[in-house]
């Protein structure tokens, strides 16, 4: 079955989505596969049965052997995020070189963005999967953890209601011992005034900052595509992005003018959630110059006006208490050819912290 839609750059686009029905026994395989994984979000985003937020159990630890060097870790300290734009193609056809390139990373928790229903197994033994995929073939979420860092609960929502998946299945909040971990898929802000465009952008805002804050004795690390570039520093070209319209339509508010992710109103909400809730963006932290080679997690696409043109929608942010932790932030996509984006049009992006000191733990023991 294909499906229309409309990419960031306004380019049409059409994509395979997978049918359950029909296609012969390769299908029905992939369909049974994938059962296995995942069940639809209803429109309200509840789910038929509920899901397992439960932590893993003890058997799970021991399914495989880890290496000495994760039995030393009390804490995931290695993060990956990525918009996979459709997991189960990338895996399909692009999965030796995103195979080769966890392994020689290693991260403890990926973070992954999926545009269609599409998450069809775990990708490696030593870890399990959290998954939470929309009913409509659209954005949806997927945690994978390592097994030796278990995580105490897994939710799907902003609201912590473990039987209710957020719509799009757009959110997975992980507790840890020390910190939370929140994966989100942020909706785009789209080009128009319309119900399912600026409107429901304004509503997810909203809600991500009633989120960050709340009081919390646990600090916050926070990945994902964002879909917003909060400076300019953070597009390739500031102008291009500025006057870009879709149709020739110009919004009635001048702040809604632009590319989708690169509005002001966008921007200054961002700025505002940052803020509010005590929030550091990793990779500025460390990157304070413009790179036009490697510093951007999203590419248009290589043919056309948009070729060249470049935004960073793809974050980690980590509370401000971890600051002193964070050692590496890195994009791993470079150039407009789309080098290390493994067929996506996003690249992933990387966190390293520290191992928490005595010293740290106690500030923020204190600082709670």
């Amino acid at each position: 079955m294909r499906r229309s839609g409309v990419t960031r750059d306004g380019r049409r686009r059409e994509s395979v989505v997978t049918s359950f029905a029909g296609d012969g026994g390769r299908c029905w395989k992939t369909a049974k596969t994938m059962k296995r994984y995942f069940q639809p979000v209803g429109k309200d985003g509840s789910t038929a049965k509920k899901p397992t937020p439960s932590p893993l159990k003890k058997d799970d630890n021991n399914d495989d052997k880890t290496s000495g060097e994760d039995s030393t870790k009390k804490e995931p300290l290695k993060f990956l995020t990525w918009n996979a734009n459709s997991f189960l193609l990338r895996v399909k056809n692009d999965f030796p070189d995103f195979s080769n390139f966890i392994s020689a990373f290693d991260p403890d928790i990926i973070a992954i963005q999926i545009m269609m229903r599409a998450l069809s197994s775990p990708p490696f033994r030593n870890y399990r999967v959290w998954w939470s995929l929309s009913d409509s073939k659209y954005a949806g979420t997927a945690l994978i953890v390592k097994k030796c860092f278990q995580p105490k609960t897994v939710f799907f929502n902003l609201d912590k209601k473990a039987s209710k998946h957020e719509t799009d299945g757009r959110v997975i909040l992980a507790e840890f011992e020390t910190f939370r971990f929140l994966n989100t898929y942020a909706p785009n802000n789209g080009w128009k005034e319309e119900e399912n465009s600026f409107q429901r952008r304004r509503k997810w805002d909203k809600r991500m900052l009633e989120f960050v804050i709340q009081p919390s004795d646990k600090p916050l690390i926070w990945c994902g595509d964002l879909n917003v570039s909060h400076e300019e520093i953070d597009v390739s070209h500031p102008e291009f992005f500025s006057a870009a319209k879709l149709n020739g339509y110009v919004p009635p508010n001048k702040e809604d003018c632009g590319q989708p992710g690169f509005t002001l109103s966008e921007r200054k909400r961002f700025a505002n959630i940052l803020k509010e809730g005590k929030l550091i963006d990793a990779y500025r932290f460390l990157h304070k110059e413009k790179d036009m080679e490697c510093g951007f997690s999203w590419s248009g696409h290589p043919i056309g006006k948009y070729r060249g043109k470049r935004m960073r929608i793809d974050y980690f942010l980590v509370a401000e208490k971890l600051k002193d932790r964070i050692l590496e932030c890195k994009m791993h996509g470079q150039g407009i050819e789309l080098q290390g984006f493994y067929g996506s049009d996003h690249c992933p992006v990387s966190l390293v912290l520290s191992e928490a000191s005595p010293t740290n733990s106690r500030e923020s023991e204190i600082s709670t």
